[in-house]
């Protein structure tokens, strides 16, 4: 029973990490996307509280041949992403499946050329949540497994400021599901 609560007790510090880097990042005007015409109106990030049921261990499987395509946008650019693989897990006792996307822009940082994009709108987008959808970056598995923290979902910068081209999460990665954890309005 101690490595379980051990393993929450790391995973709860890992999501207020995230919360903590989220935070500062929106608060330091060097690096936030929040522009000056935008910073009046902007209220702060808010978070639902902390809940490790939000946390899946998920079967991954890879997608190998998929082709580049544009990824539709808040704005006029089109991003290009390929399929990278499909995840399947259980979450609140039903079966689910979310694609998970590689960025092409990405590929050629070092730093992000590891990272998997999982854009989602679930029953809470446009309630609880912003109306286009979240996301959650994940690093590429080396097995069959993936774990996907819902408590680091964030929305996209179109929630807080205009002039980005934010990803629209693709209609197959709809959860009916209310994911009341990361990021609220």
């Amino acid at each position: 029973m101690g490595s379980f609560a051990q393993k929450d007790t790391a995973a709860i510090n890992d999501i207020k990490s995230f919360q903590e880097e989220l935070l500062h990042e929106y608060a330091d005007p060097a690096l936030s996307p929040i522009k000056p015409e935008s910073a009046a109106k902007f209220k702060g990030i808010h978070f639902f509280d902390i809940d490790t049921r939000y946390i899946v261990t998920a079967k991954f499987t890879r997608t190998p041949n998929e082709k580049i395509f544009e990824m539709a946008t808040s704005g006029d650019v089109k991003k290009q992403y390929v399929k990278y693989g499909i995840a399947s897990f259980s979450l609140l006792g039903q079966e689910y499946k979310l694609s998970l996307y590689q960025s092409i822009a990405l590929l050629s940082n070092k730093k992000y050329r590891n990272y998997l994009f999982i854009p989602f709108r679930d029953a809470s987008s446009g309630k609880e949540t912003y109306g286009a959808g979240r996301y959650i970056d994940v690093l590429i598995p080396e097995g069959e497994t993936i774990v996907i923290n819902f408590n680091k979902a964030y929305h996209p910068y179109c929630a807080y400021t205009e002039g980005y081209n934010c990803p629209i999460p693709p209609r197959e990665n709809y959860i009916p599901v209310k994911v009341l954890a990361g990021v609220k309005l």
